[in-house]
């Protein structure tokens, strides 16, 4: 049984039709609500089909694996990380002798990139719009911890904002350059929201001090646990600032 969001060998998987049926629907369904993945995956697709076409007529010969279509994909990607990394590597060599304060510049620049931006970016584009669909959506008997459970495991449970009046309603998983995400949506009775958001932190393991910061109208306090990155987010207003201090202890 695949998981969501799916791993590169799942997505394989679907494309040589190596998929059990109802894992084939539920990525199906995942697929349309995720159209550059799905844009991948349909060019996939096509290089599948003109490779079947360019050996079809060679259908009577003994299966050879190296022409399987997944293997070749594989091998290409093998092949274009070795140039990058040979690139790299005579990038480094040039630079040693005109530019050898560049790695230590671009380590500072790292080193002070804003934390958790991606939950305030993920708020501008799914709280602030609210249009977008959802992947997952409260009802009468819904439980929105156990829908994250199935995702993030040993996570900080959800934060209880209800004494603010503010309840999850809804919940978007996300891909980000350190793993998958998740935002969870709050909303109060006169249409407030506030965002929690969690990932992983990197292969780096990049883990954040308690903080708090402030972008273009928004303001994320932000901290850390071992496996995972959190943020809350919500508009800079003084009242709704201060109760999410005072609930995440900040």
């Amino acid at each position: 049984m695949i998981s969501l969001p799916p791993s590169e060998r799942d997505l394989h998987a679907y494309v040589d039709h190596q998929l059990a049926e109802p894992d084939r629907r539920q990525l199906d369904l995942w697929l349309a609500t995720h159209p550059e993945v799905a844009a991948q995956v349909h060019a996939w697709q096509q290089d599948a089909r003109q490779l079947r076409a360019a050996i079809g007529d060679k259908g009577h010969q003994p299966d050879n694996p190296e022409l399987d279509p997944a293997l070749i994909r594989q091998r290409l990607k093998h092949q274009s990380r070795r140039r990058l990394a040979t690139a790299a590597m005579l990038l480094i060599a040039v630079s040693i002798g005109g530019f050898g304060g560049w790695q230590a510049r671009q380590a500072m620049m790292a080193s002070t990139a804003l934390p958790m931006a991606d939950a305030m970016q993920a708020y501008r584009l799914f709280a602030q719009n609210r249009i977008m669909p959802a992947d997952y959506k409260v009802q009468d008997s819904g439980d929105m911890q156990a829908w994250l459970d199935r995702y993030f495991t040993r996570a900080h449970r959800l934060p209880d904002l209800s004494p603010a009046g503010f309840k999850p309603v809804s919940a978007r998983l996300l891909s980000t350059e350190q793993g998958a995400a998740a935002m969870v949506l709050y909303e109060d009775q006169q249409g407030r929201r506030i965002s929690f958001y969690i990932r992983p932190p990197g292969p780096r393991n990049y883990l954040l001090p308690r903080g708090s910061r402030s972008a273009d109208g928004l303001q994320a306090e932000y901290w850390s646990s071992p496996g995972y990155n959190y943020a809350m987010v919500s508009p800079a207003d003084e009242p709704t600032t201060q109760m999410l201090k005072q609930t995440m202890s900040f």
